[in-house]
């Protein structure tokens, strides 16, 4: 019997993983080092933002793949820096929403520019056809991925 081999370097999920990593090092650094923020309190940010009319740490949490602990965690922090406000959820007494402040909505403006333009350090030698291929390959994996997860819960 003989033993598949595996050369780590060339194996897709560690791939994915490595350059993952080197992206969000990345990113991490430059939101820290401009803005205090760290990448789960910046995913955060940009989630509020997106819901104007707030959105709960759950809908967090699903649309950004983290634990709840770590949305929580984040969260705290930025209520603490009066970057977020928590206000009861109408919709369901057990949970909260959150929006951004005005310092919050503030910060999401000046580092919008600042996360564009990283992007564009990072993928700007990609035309756009290559980034759109990209990203529809990386969502097809997420579906993938998403569906085997469904199937496990199912099984």
């Amino acid at each position: 019997m003989t033993i598949a081999s595996l050369r780590l370097d060339a194996f897709l999920p560690y791939r994915l993983s490595f350059t993952t990593n080197l992206v969000s090092d990345a990113v991490a650094s430059a939101y820290e080092e401009a803005f205090g923020l760290r990448i789960p309190e910046w995913r955060v940010v940009a989630v509020v933002a997106e819901h104007s009319d707030g959105v709960t740490q759950q809908a967090i949490g699903l649309k950004t793949r983290m634990d709840k602990v770590t949305v929580s965690r984040a969260a705290s922090a930025l209520i603490d820096r009066d970057l977020l406000q928590r206000t009861p959820n109408p919709a369901d007494q057990r949970s909260h929403l959150l929006m951004l402040s005005t310092a919050g909505t503030a910060l999401y403006r000046a580092i919008v520019p600042q996360a564009l333009a990283l992007e564009e350090q990072i993928f700007g030698s990609f035309t756009q056809a290559e980034r759109a291929q990209l990203v529809a390959m990386l969502r097809r994996i997420d579906a993938i991925v998403l569906a085997r997860t469904v199937q496990a819960a199912d099984a």
